[in-house]
This record gives C-alpha cells, structure tokens and sequence, in this order.
C-alpha cells in the first residue's frame, strides 16, 4: 500500500498533463503515462454491451483495456466504483462550442444587392463553403463546464450561420489547448435553410434558399470542370471537401423532406439535423433514408388557466407539447437512424431530464444510449476514436451513481481525455433522525427532520425545543442556536464533517464565551422520511398522430371507396348542360357512370341520396397564395424564375380544409408579385392529410408567376426601396427583353456545345443556368405564364413582348382593365382570370368595374374569377354569381368560371373541371342552387375522397373541442406540479394576397426563414 501511494504521491506532483508534442516545454518534458484502473464498476462498454463488476484501464488519454480479467498494472491507481456506472461520454453532432458569435449587425434599411465580403469568394454572402470551423476555434470554458455537467465530452462545432456554412471540427470538452482539444479538423460539411445574417436581399424567403443551395452546387460542378475563366475559393472549397459527411439544418419535417430533395438532386445523402415534430410525417421521413440529428427541445406546457390565453393556443400546439416527448420512440419504431443533440434547449442543465423523459415515453434505454455515442460517431467517421469503451478508443467516459436513466443518478465525474471533471461529490446521506448532541460533555438531544437535501434542525434543551440553523454542505455541516440554561446562555456556533452513513458528526464549536471547543453528534434513531408523498402515477399517454397534424385532421387518411350519387341536379359543365334527377357512380376515383344507375355491383359502395341537392365540378382557385411555407414573394432580385412555390407546399395549412368546406377541390398557388418575373407555380389537389409531393397534380404543365404594375416597381415599398431596376413602367419591359434574351444566348452556347462537343472532346459544358433553363421554357413553349396586371397599356406592352419574342401569355390575372382590350386580348389567345367586383384599392385599379368579367366573355376571352384571397376563397361560386348580376352572363356559364375555365386555364381540363365520364371524381354536393347566397358544400370530393362532409364535420368540432379540454387540463395539472409553462401567444400567422404592401411575406413559425 505504501508503494501505492508514493507511486500516486509521485505522479500528482511530478506528471503534467501531456505536454503537445509540438510547443516547447519551459522546463523538463515528462512523457510519463499514468494508468487509472477503475474497479468493480457496471461498465456499459457500448449501448449494448454491459459488464458487471467489470474494470476499465486507461493510461494517458487512451483506455487499455475493459473487462472482467483486466490486468492491472504495477504503479496504477486504482478507483474503486463500486455501485457505480461508468458509460461512454456524449457526442453531440450540433453544436457552435468556441465559435466566435455571429456579426448579426442591426438591419440596413436601405437594401444591399451586392455583397460587401472582400476576396475571390462567393457573389452571394449566405453562401460561405469556405470557412473553417478549426481556424476560429478556442475554448470556451463556461459552455464546455455546461456540456461536461450534461455527460458530454465531444462535440462537433461549426458557425450556425448562412445556407453552406463550411466545415465543422469535432473537439472534445477538455479543458487544454485547441489543438489538443481538436480531434479532426473537417468533420463534415455544414448546411442549412436559413440565410443567416446576410444582409443582401438575395434570398428573402424559404424557397430562394433552396433555390440559391441548387445553383451553387450546379455552379461547383462547372467550376471543376472550366480551364481559366474565374476563380471562386467559394466553389473551391465545395468542391474540396465533398466527400466529406454532408450535415444540413432543417428545423422541421417539411424542411427535411425539402432538404433530401435536394439531396437526391445531386447524389447527396444528408444527415438531416431537425427539428423535433418528425412523428407528425414520419412515414415520408423514412422514405427519404436520411439519418437524424434530433433536440430534446420538448416545449413548455401552455398557461391556459385563463380561458381567453386558451383559445390562443392551437390544438396542433398542444398536441405538439404532449407527444413531442415520443418523438424518439416513433422514430426508432420506424426503423430510422438518429443521433440526439442538446442543440435547441433554452437551458442545457435540462438535457439529461428530457432524456429520461424521452425513455418514459418509450425510447429503449439502449437505444437513446446508442444516439449519444456510437451513432454520431459513426455518422462522421469517428468511431475508431470515440463511441465505446473499448481498446484503443479515447479515455472520454462519465462515471455515474447509478443507471444514467434513473431520475436519482448523478453524474459524478466526466473524464475526457484522460482528464477527470468532478461534477458531483458522492451521493448525500441521508441525516434525518434523532441524535445524541455533545458539547464540551453536555449532551442535548437533537432531531433532523424535513427533506433529504434541506433537513431542519431543532435542539432540546430542558423542556425546550430551540430552533436550529442547519446549513448541509457535504460532508460539511453547519449548526447554530441559543441555548439559555444551566450549561450555556448565548449562541452556539457549530461546524463539523459527516462521516459513515451520515449518522456521526463532529468538528468544532465556538460557546457563547467565545471559547473554541470539540463536539459530537451520534445518530440513536434513523427517522427516513419521504421528501414529499408519493402520488400514485399515471401510465404514461400520449394521443395518436392525425394527418395533417392540425384541426380537423384524419386518424388514418381516407381512402376511395365506390360511391353512388342518386337524384341529384347535376351541372356538368359541359354540352349537356344540367341534368335533373341524374345519379353518378363513382369509382378508383373516377366518373364511372351518369344517368339513371339502378345496379351496384360492390356491395360496399357508399349511397348517398342528393334528392333537392345540387352537384357540381369542384371549384378551381387559379389563383391562390395559401399552403407556402417561408415566404410567397422571393423579392431578392426583379427576375427570380429559379425559384419555386413547389417547393415550399404546407400540406399543413388549415385552409385547405376551409376551402375545402366551400367545395374548392384545386388551386394554383402562387409567387406573389414582388418582381418582374417571378417564381414557378405549383398545382395542387386539395389532398388534405397528404405529404407536400401527395398533393401536387402528376404530369401538371409548369407555370410561372410574372408581374406589372405598381408592385414590381416597388412603389408601396417605402423611400429606401429605391435601388433594385426596374423603377418605372418602361424599365419593366426592358427587364422581360433582357431576360429572354439572355436565355436565348444560353441556349444558343450550349447548341454549340453540343454540335461541337463531339468533335472536340476538351471543350468545356457551359454552366448550368436554372434560371435561364426556366425562361427558355416559357420561350419554347414549355411554361406557362400567370401574369398579375391592371392597366390597359401595361397589357398591351406584355403582349407585344410575347408576340415578338414569338410566345403566348397563357393568363393575365387580376386583369381589371381587361375591358378596355380584351378584343385584342381574344386575338392574343390569353385567359383572363379577374376578380368579380374589387376596385379602387390602388391608383392602378380606380378604373375597375365589375362588368369586366362579362364583357371579356362576351369577347371570347376564356374568363374565370380567382380568389388571391384565403377568404374569398371559400366562397368562388357567389362570386361567380356577381357575372349573372353584373353583365347578364349566364348561369352555367358563371359556374364554368370557377371550375372548368380555371382548369382549361391550368391545363388540368382533361382531368378535372366538369362531370363528364372518364374524368377525375372531383365533385361537391351543395345543399341548393351551388351560385346561391344559402348555398352550402355539403360534401366534396377529391379523386373520388370524401375529404369533406359537413355532418363528420359537426361530429369533428365536438371531438376536438372534447380534445382541446382534455388537454387544457392536462396542462393546467403540470402547471400544478410545478412544470415550467409557456405564455399562449397571439397567432402570428398572416394570409396574404397579391397586394400586400411590398414584400409579402407568408410567416408561419418561428424561424422567420426571410430574415426581415
């Protein structure tokens, strides 16, 4: 034993901690290594692999060896853990440890189109491939002490901020130099959907940053292969370490979805770090074979105790704040891989907590053991160095007083690189009971009472029970008190050390006298009282998924099953006009038959008798700005056709099921008309409960947004928007001009590439141009062109444009002064898709009538009316019925401009827009005349699915409001226990339409993706 301890005396006083090999050492260089063997410890060598009363041998920063038969040694200190657990420490894949913070300077109101950055680098500032996690990096001893505290001991870091971030560096939590700390340097690459704190207009909303990740990864491609025409470090570096793992930020399961699409783009597999709500889809979650990095951010329970902060908060946030914790658990049911990160939580300290919380909720303790160790090892290809605690591997592991998944164990110490970190001292005894008090040999009797970490003490002397101060310390321990007797009269002051099983104390005490003395405390009864009574707990619940996961959505999602409509007036919009008393059989989601149906084959086909009801095509909205996440305008440049609303689809939105309770079946969604040229459209089915992909028409022609007038110009954009061409009308037209130009000399250098490259097998492919791709589409007849106008010369200017760039304007929408040339108009080909009766509501619009959709009719211009309005649509039918009053239109011909003229508009008129055989089953059953003020959708179908019905709908309001109340009062009983509660905000939620004052941003969470 004494050669023990010389030998331990030895190296505490004479080892440093391993010099670096490469800095100089002030003095003698030591490269003695140190063996600790820790002995009778429950090793869990990985998740998997547990040994009892096992022992680990480290020496330096590396372990030796693990098991039961370890050799020890001479000369090696010896811990014994008996009791104790010793497990790998964590990895976390998202951090930002030691990188410097952010330069989120304050907004310039005054915009920025061209980047401030000096150097060779990328044009766009958001995109920063570039930088190097390892050449900023420096310790940060305060965040490491909090990463340690959590189990931590490694982490990779990089700086959260722009689109491609660059590399990030995985370094441990020691506290020793950084390039001691550094273990690689370029760990993986790091991206994410959010600008960050570039302040360049460019990108501005949620599917520009898409668009913008898209062409740098096209450029880069280019960029390898091109011979002295630039030189872009940006592109360099992208290039460079693209074989590294690729790790995107994603921070919601929509965006995930939208990150591996890109992915897939260019034979990328990201790992995916998101957001925490992938239960809501995770079935497409797991389609995309992506791996996942999730927070442990489980949200606060609302304060609904108030009824009016209650009705702020949406079913899908309080369903959110109870499944949330199985997040992990249905993830892991469904066969995908994760790592977890204490990335996201307001504090750290509550990692470890919503871990347990996590393993309540179902998560297998191996399993959320694994996602902190060998998991995020692997992903980045570090597991020969971290993840287990086996041979070879870094000396990274926490010592803890009992399974790490039990509400009581402490973490004790985190030892990483060799290096240990006391983070607790060793369970606190427990000191409650009754005890024999001697002071100078006088004893009194004291009893210990109260909780186990805050006991109270009192003192009886005579017949008196005296009050005691009692401040627990462990092992120290303070008392004080007034004694007023035969022994002592005065204040007693006590301090001593606790020992054995916290039953015997001592130490020294200062009398009343001044004088300084020894005292004692034996415990003669162990009282163990419950630090609070034990409640009876519930098993934990949690509700099921609906789809989508929001109001009124589906338990499971419907599916088409045969229906028979019998008797009901059926407007066909087609030459055979309107049938009375007409039946329809439905079937695989198609018309199958019309006319009087008296046989059913399927037994299982669904009657519903339409006597008195009308039925009608389902409404088509041409024009609509509902369901886009992350922006509706991309307002960073005057020509963005790069960008696309299809991209963005929120299968989310609560308006699809509105619109759907007013029988709207399909819509065009929209960019806004923040620029020229705008974004692509998507053409969407109001699939409700279906992914974003689900909902898009198959085979739909691709369509773009273009705009005139006030907007683009940015006239309502306040005095600073001054900058970005065009200003005025006539710099708009120049900016069509120049756009198709510019794609016509793309087109015409890649033709030479093509006829040439044959011929000589060193010539370069030009860059691909996504933009300039989607201009030559419309130029070639492939795209199509949704055009926002008001004024008759603006109209004329476009159309002219079109003639003599040699295409067709597909639809002018909005359109008000249509009136004034729709002759010419007619002759063009164009739609005209307006709205009924709005006017006056800007300068451009102040000669609107609302005679204007009949008068283009009556010149043979196909006419519908769109809302470009969430409310509005609703109700498209009675706007269609403003034709009748205002220009005598006819009845069927008014419906026809809210089903089959929209459809013919769209292209989808094949498919949709009319009840015709053979067409998709997109119908509404109205409840009378479908243009009438009293009319109602009574069920409308999409593909042949009821996807709304107004009695299930009754039966769905009292389902969720006996849901919300549920749980409201679960969460004013967490409230109760003393969990922490978040305030219920207002919504924050704005719907926008075409002329919202400059940019129209659609925000939907949080992130606010714009940056404005």
């Amino acid at each position: 034993m004494k050669k023990i301890f010389y030998s331990f005396v030895f190296l505490i006083i004479v080892l440093p901690i391993l010099a670096q090999e490469t800095f100089p050492v002030n003095g003698l260089k030591n490269n003695f290594k140190s063996y600790y063997a820790f002995i009778h410890a429950t090793l869990h060598i990985t998740h998997d692999k547990v040994i009892e009363n096992g022992i680990l041998l480290i020496k330096g920063n590396k372990i030796e060896d693990a098991g039961t038969t370890v050799k020890i040694p001479k000369g090696a200190v010896i811990i014994d853990l008996k009791g104790k657990h010793l497990y790998p420490s964590f990895i976390d894949l998202y951090s930002h440890y030691g990188m410097p913070a952010v330069n989120d300077k304050p907004w310039n109101p005054k915009p920025q189109y061209e980047k401030t950055k000096k150097g060779a680098f990328s044009w766009n500032e958001t995109i920063h491939p570039e930088t190097r996690a390892a050449e900023t990096f420096t310790c940060d001893a305060k965040l490491a002490a909090e990463y340690r505290s959590q189990g931590f001991g490694a982490v990779l870091t990089h700086q959260h901020d722009g689109l491609m971030r660059g590399t990030s560096a995985l370094v441990t939590l020691a506290d020793e130099n950084e390039n001691e700390q550094m273990l690689i340097s370029d760990a993986a690459m790091q991206l994410s959907l959010r600008k960050g704190s570039s302040k360049q207009e460019y990108p501005s909303s949620l599917m520009g940053c898409i668009a913008l990740l898209r062409q740098t990864y096209y450029d880069a491609r280019w960029y390898k292969t091109q011979k002295n025409i630039e030189t872009n470090l940006s592109l360099e570096a992208l290039s460079k370490y693209n074989d590294l793992p690729q790790i995107i930020e994603a921070n919601d399961k929509f965006n995930v979805l939208r990150a591996d699409k890109i992915g897939d783009e260019f034979g990328i597999q990201y790992i995916i770090k998101s957001s925490g709500n992938e239960y809501q889809r995770i079935k497409e979650i797991k389609n995309t074979g992506a791996k996942l990095i999730i927070p442990l951010n489980f949200p606060d329970a609302y304060d609904v105790e108030n009824v009016y902060d209650a009705q702020n908060v949406s079913l899908a946030e309080m369903k959110h704040w109870e499944m949330a914790p199985a997040n992990l658990f249905l993830l892991y049911n469904a066969g995908i891989s994760f790592a977890i990160t204490s990335s996201d939580l307001k504090e750290r300290k509550n990692f470890i907590s919503n871990l347990r919380k996590a393993v309540k909720h179902g998560l297998p303790e191996t399993e959320a053991l694994k996602a902190l160790t060998i998991i995020p090892a692997q992903f980045i290809g570090a597991d020969k160095i971290l993840g287990t605690l086996e041979k070879g591997k870094l000396a990274n592991f926490i010592i803890t007083s009992n399974n790490i998944f039990d509400e009581k164990t402490t973490i004790h110490e985190n030892w990483i690189n060799g290096k240990k970190y006391v983070l607790s001292q060793s369970e606190i005894p427990d000191v409650r009971g009754e005890y024999n008090l001697n002071i100078n040999n006088f004893i009194y009797p004291l009893s210990v009472k109260g909780e186990l970490l805050k006991p109270k003490a009192t003192v009886k002397s005579d017949t008196t029970r005296v009050e005691t101060t009692m401040l627990l310390d462990y092992p120290h321990i303070h008392l004080s008190f007034i004694l007023n007797d035969k022994n002592f009269a005065g204040a007693i002051r006590l301090s001593g050390v606790i020992s054995g099983d916290g039953g015997l104390w001592d130490g020294n005490a200062q009398l009343p006298d001044g004088k300084w003395i020894k005292w004692s405390c034996i415990r003669n009864k162990k009282t163990i009282e419950p630090d609070k009574k034990e409640e009876k707990k519930d098993s934990i619940y949690f509700s099921h998924v609906i789809y989508p996961f929001q109001a009124y959505g589906f338990d499971s999602l419907p599916k088409s099953i045969p229906v028979l409509i019998k008797n009901a007036t059926v407007w066909t919009s087609e030459n055979e006009g309107i049938l009375l008393n007409t039946d329809i059989l439905i079937q695989d989601g198609k018309i199958k038959l019309i006319g009087k149906i008296l046989d059913v084959v399927d037994k299982n086909t669904w009657i519903i008798d339409a006597t008195g009801k009308h039925v009608t095509a389902g409404i088509i909205d041409e024009h609509s700005h509902i369901a886009i996440n992350g922006g509706v305008n991309e307002s960073g440049q005057s020509v963005t056709a790069e960008v696309s609303i299809a991209d963005v689809i929120n299968a989310d939105d609560i308006n699809i099921y509105r619109q759907l309770a007013g029988g709207v079946v399909a819509a065009q969604l929209l960019h806004g008309s923040a620029n020229p040229i705008g974004g692509q459209s998507a053409i969407i089915k109001f699939r409700w409960g279906k992914s974003p992909e689900e909902m898009k028409i198959a085979g739909a022609d691709g369509f773009i947004k273009c705009a005139l007038g006030e907007n683009v110009k940015q006239s309502n954009w306040g005095d600073f928007n001054t900058i970005r061409y065009p200003q005025t009308r006539m710099g708009v037209e120049q900016v069509f001009y120049d756009a198709f130009h510019r794609a016509l000399q793309y087109e015409k250098t890649w033709n030479e590439y093509f006829k040439n490259a044959k011929k000589d097998k060193n010539l370069t492919e030009p860059r691909r141009d996504i933009e300039c791709d989607i201009l030559l589409e419309i130029l070639r007849g492939k795209r199509f062109i949704s055009c926002h106008s008001y004024m008759q010369s603006e109209i004329n200017m476009l159309m002219k444009v079109a003639d003599s760039m040699r295409f067709k304007i597909n639809t002018f929408t909005h359109i008000l002064e249509g009136y004034k040339v729709a002759d010419k108009m007619a002759k063009h080909g164009v739609a005209g898709s307006t709205f009924s009766d709005w006017w006056a509501y800007k300068m451009e619009v102040q000669e609107a009538i609302p005679y204007n959709a009949a008068l283009m009719h009556q010149q043979g211009v196909l006419v519908g009316i769109n809302s470009d309005d969430a409310e509005m649509a609703r109700r498209l039918p009675k706007e269609a019925a403003k034709a009748v009053k205002y220009g005598n239109v006819s009845e069927e011909e008014a419906l026809k401009m809210v089903t089959l003229n929209p459809a013919k508009m769209l292209h989808i008129d094949k498919q949709t827009g009319s009840i015709k055989i053979g067409k998709d089953a997109d119908l509404v059953i109205w409840n009378t005349h479908p243009l009438s003020v009293y009319a109602k959708a009574e069920k409308t179908f999409v593909d042949g699915i009821c996807y709304f019905d107004i009695e299930r709908d009754k039966i769905l309001r009292d389902k969720l409001q006996e849901e919300r109340m549920r749980l409201i009062k679960k969460m004013i009983e967490a409230k109760k226990k003393g969990e922490p509660t978040q305030k219920a905000a207002s919504p924050r939620k704005r719907l926008f339409h075409c002329d919202s004052l400059g940019d129209e941003f659609l925000i939907t969470d949080e992130e606010e993706l714009n940056n404005h």
